[in-house]
């Protein structure tokens, strides 16, 4: 192993000793010698298969046969989840040709991030996540099941159905993707027209012509946003099938691999002889192969939040420092958009998930020696699927690159660490994602220029307020004082003002997930403002210090000075009202900061 990767495993073991036997204590408590609705009293188990068609009804009556929950993040708004429109048949179908049943216990809502950028509905985006968790929880909680599928892709979804499912850690769960959508309008093109547009250089007609282009047809938008990133990381924790992540919807080899996954859980329930909960399933290793995951690849900075939440779930105690030290050691072998001009599809057809794995096995850079819903053992996942005369099989991968401008070698990475970097200083703590960012720009020193809304940056940059070198510091975005939006609303307009040549960086306690582009950001800012941060405390004009190097994130001002400023909170209440942001209120005010997880859930 890798020295690094096997001290912070150890680590975060020591530091979780106690919260991770509390929690398997919990699901061992929850756990069955049977299947799981022998406990209902009649009633409840005649309430619980009324519905069923006689032979389903037959089968549950006889206590014999496994029940799988399926959990569905489905509708057809949502371009990567259309495809689950049809998921519950197939997997019913594929559940009855193992023995099994199959019954949808719950849909769970799923927004799209892409449709609510600079809207108010943003503003709910990173909540959602809660409320999904809950909303599996309540399908879950009629304890009709043996096991469990999850479908769902995008930002909160996957972490929502992640804290469920180990909300639930004495189910066997497999999580089920549905692909990525075909390459569409090349993704430096797409940037290079928004800037246009931006500069008003181009008209709303010609900008959603593009934007259409860009995103075209079911499936996940193409880029390495959050969506991708759930992938990445949960096939590499090994909640997916061995290379399933990134096969697109509606192919013969998609439908193999998810009648593959239905039949897979029936293999992992108390009944079949071979109980793996995914409880269980996981731990410290697996989490921390997750991190891995994310840092090699460049993913999305809300995985800093995400997998904080995701492990606490599971009992497990992991903080930005993790991230960091092995951010350290952890080599970028992946260039996908926005840290590359590839995007996902090309990522897959390089060589994928599995030539990455095969990468960091051989460096010692992955626990290899953990479960996984396909068996013991991560290498495994890099073995590739494929349709030998129609039916599902697995190959050996290829051993190296077929396109080595995407996907790299540990011999020869693309950085020699990975794309997040923890940023440190009097102004709190942050995250930059640097794999998208020339290490020229990871580093500016300059006068700020304060907002406390994404909303104000525009009509300053189209005033001309922002032709020089500053730090655009947008404060009161943090978890407590709005949800957290992302505010991809200011990509454009910063990215001009880097091309124009002036040294520009971001400050913000808000997000900007995968996308973050070539503008340095430090975001996640915590202490946020609204919480006693000192980034309340800044003002216009003042010298700020972002080092994506060295990772500082310094007010220069003296403490003699801070300490005769006094705070007056803005008043935020209209942003609390409209688009059912009032119904959010009392969750809102419980979210933890974001080196927490940004979440109210305790467990």
């Amino acid at each position: 192993m890798n020295p690094t990767v096997a001290r912070v495993t150890q680590r975060i073991i020591d530091r979780s000793t106690a919260t991770r036997a509390a929690y398997l204590a919990r699901i061992d408590d929850a756990r069955t010698k049977t299947v799981h609705r022998a406990q209902l009293a009649c009633g409840n188990l005649a309430h619980g298969f009324a519905a069923c068609q006689p032979d389903d009804k037959a089968a549950l009556k006889s206590l014999t046969h496994n029940d799988i929950a399926i959990i569905t993040a489905y509708n057809d708004m949502l371009s990567a989840h259309q495809p689950y429109e049809h998921y519950p048949e197939r997997l019913k179908a594929a559940l009855h040709s193992a023995g099994a049943v199959g019954q949808v216990a719950a849909g769970v809502p799923a927004m799209c991030d892409g449709v609510t950028q600079g809207q108010d509905g943003m503003e709910l985006s990173l909540m959602s996540r809660e409320i999904i968790a809950m909303s599996a929880a309540i399908g879950l909680s009629h304890n009709m099941f043996d096991g469990a599928l999850y479908l769902g892709i995008c930002d909160k979804i996957v972490p929502g159905l992640v804290m469920a499912a180990l909300s639930f850690g004495h189910l066997p769960a497999v999580f089920v993707p549905a692909g990525p959508m075909a390459s569409g309008l090349p993704n430096k093109e797409k940037v290079r027209v928004r800037q246009l547009y931006a500069e008003g250089k181009l008209d709303r007609a010609a900008m959603l012509e593009a934007e259409a282009e860009s995103y075209h047809s079911a499936g996940t938008c193409t880029f390495y946003g959050t969506a991708n990133s759930n992938q990445m990381v949960m096939e590499m924790m090994g909640l997916h099938l061995p290379g399933s992540s990134f096969i697109q919807p509606n192919t013969p080899l998609r439908d193999a691999l998810t009648d593959a996954a239905a039949v897979q859980v029936t293999r992992l329930t108390e009944n079949s002889g071979n109980y793996l909960p995914v409880g269980r399933l996981v731990d410290e290793k697996v989490i921390v192969n997750g991190i891995v995951a994310l840092l090699t690849t460049g993913g999305s900075t809300n995985h800093t939040m995400h997998l904080v939440a995701m492990a606490r779930a599971a009992g497990i105690i992991i903080n930005w420092d993790d991230f960091s030290e092995l951010s350290d050691s952890v080599p970028l072998l992946a260039r996908i958009y926005p840290n590359g001009p590839a995007d996902i599809n090309q990522f897959h057809d390089a060589g994928g998930v599995q030539l990455v794995i095969r990468e960091l096995l051989k460096g010692g850079l992955l626990n290899e020696d953990v479960n996984t819903v396909a068996g013991f053992g991560l290498s495994r996942y890099t073995l590739e699927p494929w349709l030998d005369q129609g039916t599902l099989a697995w190959r050996e991968s290829p051993e190296t690159s077929l396109d080595p401008k995407v996907i790299s070698t540990l011999e020869s990475p693309f950085e020699h660490h990975g794309g997040t970097k923890v940023l440190d200083g009097n102004l709190g703590r942050a995250v930059m994602k640097t794999s998208a960012v020339p290490i020229a720009n990871q580093v500016i020193e300059a006068p700020a220029v304060v907002f406390e809304s994404q909303h104000d940056v525009g009509p300053a940059f189209d005033a001309g307020q922002l032709n020089k070198d500053c730090v655009i510091v947008v404060r009161y975005q943090g978890p407590r004082a709005n949800g957290m939006p992302e505010l991809h609303k200011l990509m454009p307009p910063l990215g001009v003002l880097l091309d124009r040549g002036y040294k520009i960086a971001l400050v913000t306690d808000g997000r900007l997930s995968g996308a973050s582009g070539k503008v340095p950001s430090a975001i996640h800012v915590t202490p946020e403002a609204f919480n006693g941060g000192l980034l309340a405390k800044v003002r216009t004009g003042d010298m700020v210090r972002v080092n994506g190097v060295t990772g500082e994130l310094s007010l220069l001002v003296k403490e003699s000075e801070l300490a005769q400023r006094t705070v007056a909170l803005p008043d935020l209440s209209a942003g609390h009202m409209g688009s059912g942001r009032e119904l959010f209120g009392a969750l809102r005010s419980q979210l933890s900061g974001a080196e927490q997880g940004a979440s109210c859930i305790v467990v």
